[in-house]
């Protein structure tokens, strides 16, 4: 499904390379695994996500999505294949508090650049039911509790029927107890949906919860 192949993301300064965040990664993600993405704060495995999840080009080599060479794509083609393909799940939760849950929910279908061949509104109303949200359907953010937004942000991952699901320290922000219903909830997705799902972490306990985890440290892949 994903293969990265002798990827590097080096930041330059004047010409110079200043930092590199990672170093020749090699890596596939095979379609339906649940993977953890492991490595300490400054490893690089955030860079890593972002490179998975089409929001940042490496400097040097290859993304393939499904065979396809996303390097030979423009912004605006990459653009739409990361709304269409990818969802995000992220530590802070990026909601926006001027928008309900449901609007919340729905923005990634504002920006869809090809018609659905579903109705947004029953999607986005089907996943807040799914996870216990039906009451909070017109609540703003401010006003949920953080595993409840939590939850509101995986049903925004979520309405594009993505193919993957990449989340960066998604339970950084929350209690352990609301922390283990998250992992708890994306294992189901991964079991009973089928979504691939990344889970970048420097928690061991919450990687040992997937199925397989890959350990980076310096910007390279250990294990």
């Amino acid at each position: 499904m994903i293969k990265l192949s002798e990827i590097w993301k080096e930041y330059e300064l004047d010409g110079d390379v200043v930092f590199t965040a990672l170093k020749n990664i090699n890596l596939e993600i095979n379609d339906g695994e649940f993977v953890g993405i492991m490595g300490a704060s400054g490893s690089g495995k955030s860079t890593l996500m972002h490179v998975i999840g089409l929001l940042d080009k490496p400097s040097r080599g290859n993304v393939f999505l499904d065979g396809r060479d996303i390097s030979k794509l423009d912004d605006n083609e990459t653009s739409t294949l990361r709304n269409e393909y990818v969802g995000f799940v992220f530590q802070q939760f990026n909601l926006l508090n001027k928008l309900t849950v449901l609007e919340n929910v729905l923005l990634p279908t504002v920006y869809a650049r090809k018609k659905l061949g579903y109705d947004s509104n029953e999607k986005a109303m089907s996943l807040l039911t799914r996870f216990g949200l039906t009451d909070k359907v017109n609540s703003y953010p401010n006003k949920i509790s953080g595993g409840q937004q939590q939850r509101v942000a995986i049903a925004r991952a979520l309405v594009m029927n993505p193919r993957l699901v990449l989340a960066d320290e998604p339970t950084g922000n929350l209690d352990s107890k609301t922390g283990e219903e998250i992992i708890k909830l994306f294992g189901e997705l991964n079991k009973e949906e089928k979504i691939t799902i990344a889970i970048v972490t420097h928690e061991p306990n919450i990687a040992a919860r997937t199925k397989r985890i890959i350990k980076i440290k310096d910007g390279e892949i250990i294990k």
